[in-house]
């Protein structure tokens, strides 16, 4: 009873307030969410739980629904941009809310309501992105700066994982003339007053950067953990790694939907307050069998003082299952309110591959500006909780498949490493502010996800080799050879002239570039061979092994030849290759085939040639792949790592076989067994050949551990198939046989 006169006086308050909030329309919230929304353009327009909403969209758990841009000019100049003093105090200051506190709106109203009831009421005083954001900033690029740390400045682990993520992703800048973000050096993260991660006199450190121009353009990453009065419960995100990430529990060899339970939940019940509702009516289509539903009352200090008649009886129940055992035997996951906007379980059912049956009125997933949740999850309505199993039920097993395969997409290409959830952050922003290049849904719903499919490259689908199955598409008929050149051409019978000679020869090569990336001066024209197809020569201005992917205009067939110089191949190899690779045109598809593996004894990874039936890269020195991984290899690997390619003069090859299994995960191809490749290359053991260098071996297991440590996981996918051209070894008529020569080499 007294708990309901607190509720009604409450209420009664807030009511109050409400008045001379709209009489005066200077109450602080409707500031707090115009600065919200203006100064972190990943806000959504909520008028209420402003910091908690920050929180699940960072972490990947929760409310998230940004508002689409309109088309816009970017010298647009800004509406009034409003003071900040008094605006940073709700973010800046923290503060307290009572756990139990009413809400300003009925939990079932949906943020679209909300956002018309405040669209109504503040019409005239809005301050959004596409009108507050300084676009002019972003012309030469979408760049972000880092702010260095002032001094005395700690950080908590999860904001240095956040930095780092940003410093090494491909928006980074050091120069602040040249960004378009910004994001601050002090941690903002936590900004609760009892945390003992709370950072003092925030909003003044802040206020006195020398770009921090009234908060314009400017990122705060924020996590709102806990409730009042105990503010040490997290929500995992702690131990989310900063890269990489745990894989997915979805496997190739099961049979789904063939999970023992159909609809599982483990949890905390609220007696009263937010959560409350749902949770307290669980129990109702809880059967014990195939739907788990558990709560527990004990949890909190004081649980036996407020628990009811049920709570002896549920924490028994409770006791009985293990909550991983659930997760990863349920066909469904059951997602109710909580305390707050958002859930880890969420993501530990996307995890599990246990479809997340949402039941929370009003709330937005994360990232789903861009991300259709439809293809991942089933979204109830709390009102008709009884409904549930019927509709769980109802669900074909061909669908639950498709549920159960795109949750494994989105943990893998979004949420499974704070890397991850940054970069998707970065990306959402991004395609905001160039609104004309963006990604569509397909880019970022379909394998392999928005992160690894660039819209600077093209906004088609149709040009990324990944999507040609999807849209029923099959790639150009020719190819252009691009040979790389770092030794003098000292006569027409040089290794670069023959294979020049023997590429040009087929019917599928439309030209042959050759990258000179050697110091001695560029031959004249005379010197290199004439031929049927264009020849052109490019002189590397950096020299440097890198360039050898760089996207050149010049190139516009899908297919790619690329070619070492002393490369031995026949016309017949090279379109057998390029056959093969029209049927793969996401892969790497080639001669020279390689491996790596697991050093127990030193715990890294190990490079080996030995000539086997496994490999798991195809070398670049001869092989087959899109144009697109050119433009990916140039501008989404780390700067760093293309620094120690070139410093090595080295593992430029290794590096594309790690890209190219990221994004496909799966193997390259390789084509016939090609023991010549290496008998050549081995008799080629002159004083210029890098086979011939002794460090050469040892550089290339350096890099294996390197490049593993950028992606946070091993990308690189085993296989024993190699593909031969038909009737290869058959006795039959030499006259048969397409590639006639293939056989006597």
């Amino acid at each position: 009873m007294q708990a309901k006169k607190r509720y009604l006086l409450v209420s009664v308050g807030a009511g109050l307030l409400f008045l001379v909030y709209l009489w005066g329309l200077q109450i602080g919230e409707f500031q707090q969410q115009q600065y919200q929304y203006q100064h972190f353009p990943q806000y959504p327009q909520y008028p209420q739980y402003h910091q908690q909403e920050y929180q699940y969209h960072h972490q990947g758990q929760g409310v998230y629904r940004p508002q689409p841009l309109p088309q816009r000019s970017p010298s647009r100049p800004p509406r009034h941009w409003p003071e900040s003093t008094e605006l940073l105090e709700p973010y800046l200051e923290g503060g307290e809310q009572e756990e139990d506190s009413p809400q300003l709106h009925h939990q079932h109203t949906s943020p679209h309501e909300r956002r018309a009831i405040c669209d109504n009421i503040y019409k005239n005083k809005r301050c959004r992105m596409e009108t507050c954001f300084d676009f002019a900033r972003c012309q030469s690029g979408f760049r972000v700066y880092v702010y260095p740390p002032l001094r005395g400045d700690q950080v908590s682990d999860t904001y240095h994982k956040i930095l780092s993520s940003v410093k090494e992703s491909r928006f980074y800048t050091s120069d602040p003339s040249r960004a378009c973000l910004f994001i601050l050096a002090v941690d903002t993260l936590d900004r609760d007053q009892l945390s003992a991660q709370y950072v003092q006199n925030a909003r003044s450190r802040i206020q006195s950067l020398p770009t921090w121009n009234d908060g314009r353009n400017h990122l705060i990453f924020n996590l709102y953990s806990g409730t009042w009065p105990d503010y040490t419960e997290d929500l995992g995100f702690e131990e989310h790694p900063v890269r990489g990430g745990g894989i997915g529990h979805l496997t190739l060899n099961e049979a789904p939907p063939s999970r023992k339970y159909l609809l599982v939940f483990k949890g905390k019940r609220y007696l009263t307050g937010i959560g409350s509702e749902t949770r307290n009516a669980l129990y109702h289509i809880h059967n014990g069998e195939d739907i788990v539903l558990l709560t527990t009352c004990k949890h909190g200090k004081d649980w036996e003082k407020h628990k009811d008649s049920r709570c002896d009886r549920d924490n028994q129940e409770y006791s009985k299952f293990d909550y991983q055992e659930l997760l990863h035997n349920s066909t469904f996951c059951l997602v109710p309110r909580g305390r707050r906007l958002g859930s880890f379980r969420f993501l530990e059912a996307l995890q599990a591959a246990c479809i997340p049956v949402i039941l929370s009125n009003g709330w937005e997933l994360p990232f789903s500006e861009v991300i259709d949740w439809r293809k991942a999850a089933i979204v109830g309505d709390e009102r008709l909780l009884l409904q549930v199993p019927s509709i769980t039920r109802s669900v074909g097993r061909d669908r639950i498949l498709a549920l159960r395969q795109q949750t494994q997409f989105l943990w893998d290409a979004y949420f499974s490493s704070v890397a991850k959830i940054v970069l998707t952050t970065l990306e959402v922003i991004q395609d905001r502010v160039d609104s004309h290049v963006s990604r569509n849904q397909l880019l970022w719903n379909s394998l392999p996800g928005g992160l690894y499919a660039l819209p600077q490259y093209s906004t088609d689908p149709a040009q990324f080799p990944f999507y040609y199955a999807v849209l029923g598409k099959s790639p150009s008929q020719q190819f252009t050879a691009v040979i790389h050149t770092v030794t003098p051409l000292q006569a027409q019978l040089s290794p670069v002239v023959k294979l020049i000679i023997a590429v040009a020869k087929s019917k599928l090569c439309a030209q042959i570039v050759v990258l000179w990336n050697c110091d001695k001066p560029l031959p004249a024209r005379s010197k290199w061979p004439s031929t049927s197809v264009p020849l052109t020569v490019i002189e590397g201005q950096t020299k440097l092994m890198s360039s050898r992917f760089f996207p050149h205009d010049i190139i516009l067939t899908d297919a790619v030849l690329s070619l070492d110089e002393d490369a031995v191949l026949s016309t017949n190899e090279v379109e057998f290759a390029f056959t093969v690779w029209q049927s793969f045109p996401e892969r790497i598809v080639g001669y020279p085939a390689r491996s790596h593996y697991w050093d127990s004894a030193r715990s890294r990874w190990g490079y080996t040639s030995k000539w086997t039936n496994d490999y798991s890269m195809v070398l670049t020195g001869a092989a087959f792949y899109h144009r697109y991984y050119h433009y990916l290899f140039t501008h989404s690997v780390p700067a760093s790592l293309l620094t120690t390619v070139d410093h090595m003069a080295n593992c430029e090859d290794i590096l594309m076989n790690f890209l190219v299994s990221a994004v496909t995960k799966q193997p390259p191809i390789k084509v016939t067994q090609k023991k010549q490749y290496k008998e050549t290359m081995m008799s080629q053991g002159s004083k210029t050949s890098q086979w011939a260098d002794p460090d050469h071996f040892a550089q290339r297991q350096t890099c294996m551990n390197t490049f593993s440590h950028w992606l946070g996981f091993m990308p690189l996918v085993h296989s024993q198939m190699r593909l031969d051209p038909v009737l290869f070894r058959d006795q039959v008529s030499i006259l048969r046989k397409k590639y006639r020569d293939i056989e006597r080499l």
